[in-house]
């Protein structure tokens, strides 16, 4: 099943249910619902989500709030959509747990090569802090590349969603838009590379953990400029390293999370070097089971 936040005029921000293409009401089923950050503040997020939007379901009493396809689109402003499925939850990432990844930054990088080998072949991962909330875009909201930067990609990656207890709850679809140029000067200036205004996007909707979820996941990305393709390319979690619990559990070691994290888990998908996103390029990352996240590019 899949979950997702959305914002309308007369409810607000709430979370709601997809069902056969349309959205339904989730959060008046219970107070527990009423936000991200509480859900995940459950034992079982997923159990709890997937057993209410049934019930309702069953009983012919879920309120629908428009299609997906209208939510999706939102617009003019104003009017329902779709939001990123991020309230009060840090965003987090992991790198190099892809061998394209390590082969790329090792590539890039003008002095430390040899680091993203050692981390790609360590026990311990990396993991860094990637944004907030007020960083994130939503489905069919700009993303933004750097202006002291000449070199920016994508990093389409699947995400998760994990409770406060730290039990994945769910899958959704991360853009962990990058600054090559800046990272590759100097390792240390990841910061920088990573973590500004539009820098992250997320969405489209939350698969939730369970039975149904599939074992791996199909990562497709297209980028549009001037309305043709101008680069597209594909990647399977099942060419990960690392595992999504081994992710999980180092990401909590000495940490605390009250309302529930959202972790990037990496790319392996890297576009040739002599590529750089524009202002005006649509980028649009597809996994099948949860549906396609599509941003273009801001100034």
């Amino acid at each position: 099943m899949l979950i997702c936040r959305y914002f309308h005029p007369q409810y607000g921000q709430e979370l709601g249910f997809i069902e056969a293409g349309h959205v339904y009401r989730l959060s008046p089923i219970d107070s527990r619902l009423s936000s991200l950050a509480n859900w995940l503040s459950l034992e079982d997020p997923s159990q709890t989500a997937a057993e209410a939007a049934a019930s309702r379901l069953k009983r012919g009493t879920a309120e629908r709030v428009g299609s997906l396809e209208e939510l999706e689109a939102g617009t003019p402003p104003g009017t329902p959509c779709l939001l990123a499925p991020v309230d009060d939850q840090e965003v987090w990432a992991a790198g190099v747990t892809y061998r394209r990844s390590k082969e790329a930054r090792e590539e890039e990088s003008a002095g430390g090569g040899s680091f993203y080998d050692k981390v790609y072949s360590a026990e311990r991962p990396e993991l860094f802090f990637k944004g907030t909330a007020h960083r994130t875009a939503r489905p069919g909201q700009p993303i933004r590349i750097r202006k002291d930067s000449s070199w920016n990609v994508p990093e389409p990656e699947m995400a998760l969603v994990v409770s406060a207890s730290l039990k994945l709850a769910g899958y959704t679809i991360g853009n962990d838009v990058s600054s090559r140029d800046i990272e590759g000067a100097n390792p240390l200036y990841l910061p920088q590379a990573k973590v500004y205004m539009g820098s992250c996007a997320l969405g489209p909707a939350i698969l939730l953990a369970g039975e149904e979820a599939p074992a791996e996941f199909e990562i497709h990305l297209r980028i549009v400029r001037d309305s043709r393709p101008v680069y597209e390319g594909s990647a399977s979690t099942a060419q990960m390293k690392r595992s999504f619990a081994d992710l999980i559990a180092y990401l909590g070691r000495e940490n605390s999370f009250p309302g529930g994290v959202i972790l990037l888990t990496g790319t392996g998908i890297v576009p040739p070097d002599d590529f750089t996103l524009r202002a005006g390029d649509v980028v649009s990352i597809a996994v099948p089971g949860i549906g396609a996240l599509t941003n273009p590019v801001g100034p």
